[in-house]
This record gives structure tokens, sequence and C-alpha cells, in this order.
């Protein structure tokens, strides 16, 4: 046992620690609050404490618990919303009647009492391979927990009923010894789940947001950054992502926010309807909540808790969304950890292993195959909200974050402001898995998928050109081709990538809705331009009640897709019709 020597702000030095070793969770001082062990020095450790330290004395003891950061793993985690260090928000609530976590509370992360029905998918004598389902319970209506076995070797017995976490329901013989087994296990939290192989990013995450999905797409077990100013919407396209996307679980990690931002998601989320089960969305949810008037330790810590419970469900063959709320308050508490640490600080006081670090968090997300006997596919795909100050992208976040993650969507505040949402940049933003993905598009989608982008892209920048024509003469002053492109861009714009995440319809888009409603504009285009060729005049084109049907197309509910899909014959008609006139 150790003593404490120096205090400063979280960070806290304590002499007497021989024995201990790096990254060794601690109790600190009478009351003992949670720290870990992040420099040695001698018998001198310094520990980032995860509690206040107020009121902490020199003198008063540290006890080493000979343990790394860990979290508790098992049914029960679905639905929970825990703070960075994974403490039950709402049982400390329930213990202590406070609004606030008291100092030295100490409430297991999983429910001891609340017992679980485990249905044994083995039997005794059966060969069991390290991540082999050896039995699952219904955690939530949604999903189905599955019990993974910890290691080789033979089952010596398994049983079926109704356990709390910490009955053994299996004892496996290994190398001579007989192990029991529970349906909790302890995972270190810096260290990533291993996993037999980790696959190329092949498949895309469909959002239902036609602006991602068609033109910025994001890959099964991909990385995603999403930079922005305040109030430009980073919030908002992170819980449409997970309401929508094509995933199963979803952990929501807000290190750092402002306390009323969380307020509002903690409120939020449990409200929030799955729409492909009528469930709450909750029922595959976990979120873990750290605000900006909490320890900074905690939020450090938050970013690995909430990456190790993702990568639990993988291994269980879910694909798990991970939304990252925001990146910006995590390394903030870096920078000032650091500070206390006097180490030498790289560009803008931030540590000098900033860039290690953030690669180090998105390196884990990944499509994988599992371990185990059977084929089991899982990925994480890692989504993280950036606050750069005043929205300058130039900043050390910003920046190291673009070095690793693979598709930028990059929120505009001027577009926020004319109320164009989702306000993502078209020009700016970009995704590096277009090329890998368009093979599962021509395949399940259309054969002219990347043609039907490539135009429309090509669209968008010729309007980007022309603009600044238009701002010193005006746009009457165009050739009458130029000024078709303008109206084509703004069906485009406002049409298409402009979605309303609050209407009942438009908040979400399949992906055969998408490839229609952008075929169907550029069709209007194409005859548009055959038809001014012919002698047409603009006036003519852009007053015809065509243009104003395709412009309701986001308004066309899921069922009634074959009014789409005739659409291209009534374009057609109207166009022969005009020439005929």
């Amino acid at each position: 046992m150790g003593k404490l020597i120096r205090i400063s702000g979280p960070v806290v030095e304590a002499e007497a620690m021989s024995g201990s070793a790096m990254y060794d969770v601690v109790k600190v001082g009478k009351e003992g609050l949670m720290g870990e062990i992040i420099k040695i020095v001698g018998d001198r450790a310094i520990i980032q404490v995860y509690e206040d330290t107020a009121g902490l004395q020199p003198g008063e003891p540290v006890d080493g618990t000979g343990l790394p950061l860990s979290v508790e793993l098992g049914p029960g985690l679905l639905t929970s919303i825990y703070d960075g260090i994974q403490r039950p928000l709402e049982a400390i609530a329930e213990k202590t009647g406070s609004l606030f976590l008291p100092r030295g509370v100490s409430v297991p992360p999983l429910d001891r009492a609340k017992k679980w029905d485990f249905k044994a998918v083995m039997k005794g004598g059966d060969k069991v391979k390290r991540g082999d389902v050896l039995g699952t319970v219904q955690e939530t209506d949604l999903i189905l927990h599955k019990v993974l076995a910890p290691r080789d070797g033979i089952v010596k017995s398994v049983k079926s009923g109704k356990f709390t976490i910490d009955d053994t329901v299996a004892v496996i013989e290994s190398a001579g010894k007989s192990h029991p087994l529970t349906m909790v296990v302890r995972q270190p939290v810096r260290k990533a789940r291993q996993c037999a192989e980790k696959l190329d990013p092949t498949i895309p995450l469909i959002t239902g947001q036609r602006v991602v999905d068609m033109f910025f797409p994001i890959a099964k077990g991909g990385t995603c950054a999403i930079p922005g100013p305040f109030g430009s919407g980073k919030t908002v396209t992170q819980h449409q992502f997970a309401k929508w996307s094509d995933t199963q679980i979803v952990v929501y990690i807000g290190c750092g926010e402002r306390g009323n931002e969380m307020t509002d998601v903690l409120t939020e989320f449990p409200h929030l309807v799955d729409p492909k089960s009528g469930k709450p969305l909750m029922q595959r949810t976990i979120l873990i909540a750290n605000t900006s008037n909490m320890p900074v330790a905690a939020r450090e810590a938050s970013i690995y808790t909430g990456i190790t419970i993702a990568e639990y469900y993988r291994d269980m063959g879910y694909d798990v969304a991970l939304m990252a709320d925001s990146t910006s308050r995590w390394a903030e508490a870096m920078r000032e950890i650091g500070g206390r640490l006097e180490e030498m600080p790289g560009e803008e006081g931030y540590p000098a292993y900033l860039a290690r670090r953030l690669a180090e968090f998105y390196e884990r997300a990944g499509r994988v195959r599992t371990l185990g006997s059977d084929e089991r596919y899982g990925s994480i795909t890692i989504i993280g909200a950036v606050s750069p100050p005043g929205g300058d992208i130039n900043e050390p976040v910003s920046q190291n974050t673009l070095r690793v993650t693979k598709v930028y969507l990059a929120l505009e505040a001027s577009l926020a402001q004319r109320r164009h949402f989702p306000a993502f940049n078209w020009l700016r933003s970009y995704s590096l898995y277009t090329d890998t993905l368009d093979k599962w598009y021509t395949q399940n989608i259309s054969a002219d998928w990347t043609k039907l982008r490539a135009e429309s892209m090509a669209l968008l920048q010729k309007e980007a050109e022309l603009q600044e024509i238009v701002q010193l003469v005006g746009p009457d002053a165009l050739p009458e081709k130029e000024q078709l492109v303008l109206a084509t861009t703004r069906s485009l714009r406002e049409d298409f990538l402009q979605q309303s995440a609050f209407h009942e319809i438009d908040t979400y888009s399949s992906m055969r809705k998408q490839y229609l409603m952008l075929r169907n504009i550029l069709a209007v285009h194409a005859r548009a331009t055959a038809a001014l060729d012919m002698g047409l005049q603009l006036k003519r084109v852009l007053a015809m009640p065509i243009r104003e049907k395709v412009g309701r197309m986001k308004e066309v509910s899921e069922a009634n897709l074959v009014q789409l899909e005739h659409m291209q014959g009534d374009i057609d008609k109207a166009f022969d019709e005009v020439a005929r006139q």
C-alpha cells in the first residue's frame, strides 16, 4: 500500500508503489476513488483519478488492485447508461438518491440479482474452440446474447435454466484443469479483442441518408469523421445513423460534450423507436455518458470502454455502429492530463502522442471473421464527431483524425444557416471506399449506379464554377445550356441532397429509392439538353409540369416505389409531346 504525496487536479502522485504496473487500477484516498497508473518512476506512481479529487490530502492511502482498467461484459449491457468507467448511472441514482455521482460510490455495472434464461447450445463431451457459442440468452426482444467459450477444451458440463450472471453455467476442461464459466467476463479496455481474420471493406453501411449512401458511402467496418462547428448537425446526423443504419447494435459515447447536449441524448434515445421492429431503440443501444463537468480523466477512458463493449458484440457476429461525440473533448482531456504531467507539448498544446492514440482507436474498427469453429462475421463501424473551435479543421485533432479515417463528411455552418440539412458540403466531403464498394452497388442495385454518381458530381462541380460568373453578371447572361445546368443542380440540391430527419417519409431512403430518384433527375436533364439542341426555349422546358412531379419524389413512400420506376416513361412522354407541339 502506498500513500499520496502530491495532488494536482485529476493527477496525483503516490510513493511506496513498488510492485505496481502501468495501467493498473488503484483505489485512492480514504474514499477509495478509482484511478489508473499512467507513469512509474522508481517506486513512485503517477495516477489519473476518474473522480473529483477535491479534499484529498497527502498521506492518504493508495491501494493497488493489480488489475488493468477493465469492463464487465455479459447480459444486461443493452439498455444501460454508463459513465466513462462503466458505472451504471441509473443504478447509482437509485442507490444514492442523488442526481450527481457521489465520490467513491461502487455499484456493479451488471445486475447481480437478475436471473437470465440461459439455453445451452453445446452438450457435455463436445469439443469446444475459443469463441464457440456455448449458449444463448434473450437479452432484449431484439438481441440474442451469445455466451462464448473463452478457451479451447472439452465441455465437461453445461446446463440450461435461469441463472444470475455469477452462477456457473458450464465447465470446460482444458490442459487437465477444470474451468467453471459464468455469463460475465472482464476485459481490459486498452487491449483489442482478438479475431480470426480482418476482412476488406466491401459491403456498404446503408444509412438511408441520400448524400451519404450515394455520394460518400461508409463501408461496414469502416471509419468516418464528421467535423463541424456548433449547431451544424453532428448530433442529429449520429442519431439518424443510429436509428436507420443496417447495424444491430449501437454504442453511443458522449465523451465530454456539454451537459445539456448529453441530457438531450439521455432523454431522447429512450423514446426513439427502432423502425425495423417497432420496439424501443434502447433495446439494442448502450449509452456512455460523460459530460464536460465530469472529471477529465474519465473522458479519456470512455472511448476505450465503448470500443471494448462494441468488440464484445462484434464477436457474437453482430454489426455494431459506434458513435463518438466528440473526440475533440477526449483529446482535450489528454491535453490537460499531459499538462499536469509536465510533458513536452506538441502542436497547440496537445500531447505529442495524440496522432498515435487516435490511430489506435480507429484501428479497432473493421469487419472480421470471429474466433470459433463456425463461420461468424461481425463488424464495428466508428463514426466520430469532431468539434474544432470555430469549425476550423486545420487544428490538430481534425487533421490527425482525417489522416486515419476513410470518410470525411464536411459539415458547413453556411448550409445549416440556409436550413439545408444534412449540412454536408458535397464539394469538400469525400469517401475513400467508393472504389471498393462499386462492385457491390453494381451487383445489388444497378449497373449504372457509378455512372449516375459521376454525372451528378460533375454537374455539381460545374455549378460551383458557374456561380462565380453568376455573382458578377447574373444567371440570365449565361447561355441556355448553362442555365439548364443551374436548374438541374438546384433540383439535385433541394430534391435529392436535402433530406428532413423529422419528415415521416423523407427521413429514410432505401438504396432503390435513391437510385430511382437520381436516375429520374438526370433523365430530365438529358431530355432537356436534347430539347434545347432541337431549338426549344429554356423557358418552356422549365415550365413543364413533369419537373414539379420529379421535385416531389422524396415524398413517395417505400411502398409506392413503382411510381418512381414508371416516372422515366412519364418524362419521355412529356418531352415527346412538347417536341411534337
